[in-house]
C-alpha cells in the first residue's frame, strides 16, 4: 500500500466496531457489522425457548439483530439456504418482552414489589404473564384490546397497579392470550416473545435478579405446552442458567430439552472479523480479496465472508500483521495467537474481545507506526492492545454484569499467577464485609456469602482457570484487569475452541 492508502486502512480498522458492543453500533451500520453464525440458525426453531450463551457471546447482538433490526428475512438468506429450518421468516412476528424500557417496571420499583409479596415464585409469574399480555395487545385484535383497555393503558412502571388490575381481571388476560393463540393458528402464524439482558433485572440487587428470573422461567414453564403459536425465547447467561437449572426438577427439563448454546469456534470468529473489516471500507474489501477471501454479497448484510474452514482466514491474518508474533516462532504463530489470548478461563472466545484487539492495535500503530510497508499491524500494537482489552473487558463486566467485581479486583490487585488457591480465598475474604463497589454510591455485595463459593463462581464464569490440583491462573482476558502479574518465565497456556 502507499502511505495515504495505508493509513486510511489503519483508520477503519480502528473504527470497525463501535467498541465491539452490539448496543452502540449505530442503526446504519449495523447490518454490515453483523455476522450470521451457522450454528446459531436453531434459535429460530419454535421449540427453542432457551437461548443460553457466555458474556460477549452475541446474545444482545442476536436479540438486536431479529427484534429491533428486523434482519431475520436476511439471516434466513445467509443461513438457511438448504432449510433445516422450514419455518417462513414472513410467518413470524417478534415482540421484546424485556427489555422494555419506561413499559416495564425500574429497579426499586420490582424490588418493592419483590418484599410486599414475600417474593413469592408464584405472584412473581403472575407479573409476567400481566407484563406479556401488555405486550401481546399490538397484535391483538381489537375486541381482545378493548377487553384489556385498563391493563393496557396503565404507565409500564407502575408494577403494584399492573399487578392488582391483572388479578382483577381474573380470567380475562388468560382467555385473550388463548384466543390470539387460536388466531395465529388459524393465520398460519408465530409470534416469538424475546427476554434479553436479564442480568439487569433488579440493577445491583442479586436477590432481586434472582427472582425475577425464577418467576419468568416459572411463567413459562406452566405455559409453554399451552400454547402453540405463542412462544418465549429467553437470552440467559451461561451462569445464571446453571444457577436456576438447579432450583427446578423436571417441569425446567420440559422447558430446556431443545435449548441452543451460543458459542463461536474460530472460523465463525475469523469470518466475523474479516466481515466487519471488509465493510468498513471499500479499500479494506479489496484487500480481504487479495488475501484470498471469497464474498457472498447481500441487500442488508452486505459483504459476507465465505469461510468454510479456519485456515482459509490465515493468508489475511498473515498479510494483516505477519506470519509470528516476533522474530521467529518461539514467540508464536500470529494466526493462533490472537484467539489464545481473547480465551477467557474456559477456553472461550467471544467477538468482542476479538474486535477490540484489532480496533486498539489499529489506533496504536496510526500513533506509532512500527510495521513494516507489507502490513497494517505490527505485533508490538497487539501486545499493547491485550493489555487495554482485559481493561475495558474486566470494566464493562463490571460495569453491565457483575457490578461487585471491583471489589474483587481491589482485594487482589498486585497479586501474581499463578497462585494457590487458599491465596485467593484469602484476600478475597480480607475485609469482606466491607464494600464491593469502591467509590460508588450504591454498595453491591457479592453474589455468595463465603470465599470457597466466590471461588468456585470465578472458576465457572471463566475469570480464573484451574492450573494443576491447588493453583489458579488468569487467561490474558482477565490479568491486567484484574491487575494481577504474571510470574516470570511461567508459559502462558492456550487451548483450542
Amino acid at each position: 500500500m502507499q502511505p495515504e492508502e495505508r493509513l486510511r486502512a489503519l483508520e477503519a480498522l480502528s473504527r470497525m466496531g463501535s467498541a465491539g458492543r452490539a448496543e452502540s453500533e449505530p442503526v446504519q451500520s449495523f447490518p454490515l457489522t453483523y455476522y450470521p453464525v451457522g450454528e446459531h440458525i436453531f434459535v429460530f426453531d419454535p421449540d427453542v425457548s432457551l437461548i443460553v450463551g457466555d458474556r460477549g457471546s452475541g446474545k444482545s447482538e442476536l436479540f438486536r439483530a431479529v427484534v429491533q433490526e428486523n434482519l431475520l428475512p436476511a439471516i434466513w438468506r445467509a443461513l438457511n439456504p438448504h432449510r433445516a429450518i422450514s419455518l417462513d421468516p414472513a410467518q413470524e412476528d417478534w415482540l421484546a418482552g424485556y427489555p422494555l424500557g419506561t413499559q416495564f417496571a425500574d429497579a426499586s420499583g420490582l424490588r418493592r414489589f419483590m418484599q410486599d409479596q414475600q417474593a413469592q415464585p408464584g405472584i412473581i409469574a403472575d407479573l409476567w404473564f400481566a407484563y406479556l399480555t401488555r405486550v401481546c395487545t399490538s397484535k391483538m385484535s381489537a375486541g381482545l384490546l378493548a377487553r384489556l383497555e385498563q391493563l393496557h393503558l396503565l404507565p409500564g412502571g407502575d408494577v403494584d397497579g399492573i399487578y392488582t388490575q391483572f388479578k382483577a381481571l381474573r380470567s380475562l388476560p388468560l382467555l385473550a392470550l388463548d384466543q390470539l393463540d387460536e388466531e395465529l393458528k388459524i393465520a398460519n402464524r408465530w409470534l416469538f416473545v424475546s427476554y434479553d439482558e436479564l442480568d439487569t433485572l433488579g440493577a445491583y440487587d442479586w436477590a432481586v435478579m434472582d427472582w425475577a428470573i425464577r418467576g419468568l422461567i416459572d411463567f413459562w414453564v406452566r405455559y409453554s405446552r399451552r400454547w402453540q403459536r405463542i412462544r418465549a425465547k429467553i437470552f440467559i447467561r451461561t451462569d445464571l442458567y446453571h444457577r436456576h437449572s438447579q432450583n427446578y426438577g423436571p417441569d425446567l427439563i420440559k422447558l430446556t430439552a431443545n435449548r441452543v448454546q451460543l458459542t463461536w469456534n474460530r472460523r465463525s470468529l475469523y469470518a466475523m472479523l474479516i466481515k466487519r473489516a471488509a465493510n468498513s471500507s471499500d479499500q479494506l474489501a479489496v484487500y480481504c480479496q487479495n488475501a484470498g477471501i471469497r464474498f457472498s454479497q447481500d441487500a442488508q448484510l452486505g459483504l459476507i465472508p465465505q469461510l468454510s474452514n479456519e485456515e482459509q482466514a490465515r493468508p489475511w491474518i498473515e498479510q494483516m500483521i505477519c506470519l509470528y508474533m516476533g522474530d521467529n516462532i518461539t514467540k508464536g504463530q500470529t494466526f493462533t495467537w490472537l484467539i489464545d489470548r481473547i480465551q477467557d478461563g474456559k477456553g472461550q472466545a467471544a467477538p468482542r474481545p476479538l474486535v477490540r484487539l484489532i480496533e486498539l492495535a489499529a489506533a496504536q500503530e496510526l500513533a506509532a507506526p512500527k510495521a513494516s510497508a507489507d502490513h497494517l499491524l505490527h505485533p508490538t500494537a497487539l501486545r499493547q492492545a491485550l493489555d487495554e482489552v482485559s481493561k475495558e473487558h474486566v470494566l464493562q463486566v463490571n460495569t453491565h454484569e457483575l457490578p461487585w467485581l471491583s471489589g474483587a479486583v481491589q482485594r487482589l490487585k498486585g497479586a501474581s499467577t499463578p497462585i494457590e488457591r487458599r491465596e485467593v480465598e484469602r484476600l478475597l475474604e480480607k475485609n469482606w464485609r466491607g464494600s464491593w463497589t469502591p467509590g460508588q454510591a450504591v454498595d453491591v455485595k457479592p453474589p455468595f456469602t463465603n470465599k470457597k463459593d466466590m471461588v468456585d463462581y470465578l472458576l465457572e464464569i471463566g475469570v480464573f482457570r484451574q492450573r494443576g490440583k491447588d493453583q489458579l491462573d488468569a487467561p490474558d482476558l482477565f490479568l491486567s484487569g484484574l491487575g494481577l502479574k504474571r510470574k516470570g518465565g511461567v508459559q502462558r497456556r492456550s487451548s483450542r475452541v
